[in-house]
């Protein structure tokens, strides 16, 4: 069949790598604050199209590149989620998850509706990084090609600053025993606030990579928000790694089904995995739901 010739393997790979990358990035996140308070924000998507406008602003008002305004964009994302998490979530932490999904929905429907009032329903884009890269048999588009690798870096960045770092160690105590870690000395309010505050940079950080690939308006976060809830079920809940590894094999997926089927199909194969990850293993590909 012509679909197996190696190149088109390659192509559905590479596209499906790079498509995951960005949901890792943006799963990781939503991840790591269940991990640490086991809160579900169902505002997450809402904070990464903050970060998309906001470099919208930035490109159509000052003409800085998408990639110029990231750590900008990432640190005034940083700075909302640090008082976010003060002021609204940590009156939370500790409930009943139903609590939890009830105000972050209602925080992601204020912040919704604050988009629409602000930039309308109509679709807007950042034009840059037009044209492919072409590598023999491969095509890969410029901007997704950045995009991709700018976030699977980001990832794997705060992976190994949990990994590795003071604080990064700390924010993991507070996720493996809050009460413990408290009585080692450890501020847990102030390290959920940290972690809330770096959730929102990564959320942003995918918004900025968001608008080189895709053109978006303030209610495209319900479908983004629905496949982050996929990957962490598929990888494990309060696992990083899991949300990484689970992203980019919805990436795969996507792309293979949608390239094999039809782009139809390849919009629902992340509940089709879900189902089958939930059947297989209810605990996620990544083991204990309890491990950042």
């Amino acid at each position: 069949m012509e679909l197996l010739q190696p190149g088109i393997l390659l192509q559905f790979t590479v596209a499906g790598l790079l498509a995951g990358a960005l949901y890792a990035l943006l799963a990781s996140g939503l991840n790591l604050v269940f991990g640490v308070m086991r809160v579900i924000n169902l505002g997450h998507a809402e904070l990464m199209l903050m970060g998309s406008f906001l470099t919208y602003l930035l490109y159509s008002w000052f003409g800085i590149h998408p990639l110029l305004s990231l750590p900008l964009v990432m640190i005034a994302l940083f700075v909302l989620g640090y008082y976010l998490q003060r002021i609204l979530i940590e009156r939370i932490v500790g409930k009943d998850e139903l609590t939890s999904l009830l105000v972050t929905y209602g925080l992601s429907i204020i912040l919704m509706n604050v988009g629409l009032l602000i930039f309308s329903a109509d679709f807007k884009a950042v034009p840059v990084l037009q044209g492919s890269i072409i590598l023999d048999e491969l095509i890969i588009p410029k901007s997704r090609g950045v995009a991709g690798i700018v976030a699977i870096v980001l990832t794997l960045g705060v992976y190994l600053f949990l990994d590795r770092s003071r604080l990064g160690k700390a924010i993991r105590a507070v996720a493996e025993h809050a009460e413990v870690a408290m009585i080692c000395g450890i501020n847990v309010v102030r390290i959920r606030m940290i972690t809330f505050g770096l959730a929102a940079a990564m959320a942003a950080a995918a918004g900025v990579m968001l608008t080189m690939i895709y053109s978006f308006s303030p209610e495209t976060g319900a479908d983004f928000i629905l496949k982050c809830f996929a990957i962490i079920i598929i990888g494990g809940m309060g696992s990083f790694m899991g949300a990484l590894v689970g992203g980019l094999l919805l990436g795969l997926a996507e792309a293979f089904v949608g390239g094999f089927i039809n782009t139809q199909w390849a919009e629902a194969v992340a509940y089709l995995l879900l189902v089958l990850v939930l059947v297989i293993r209810p605990t996620g590909l990544m083991g204990k739901a309890d491990a950042v």
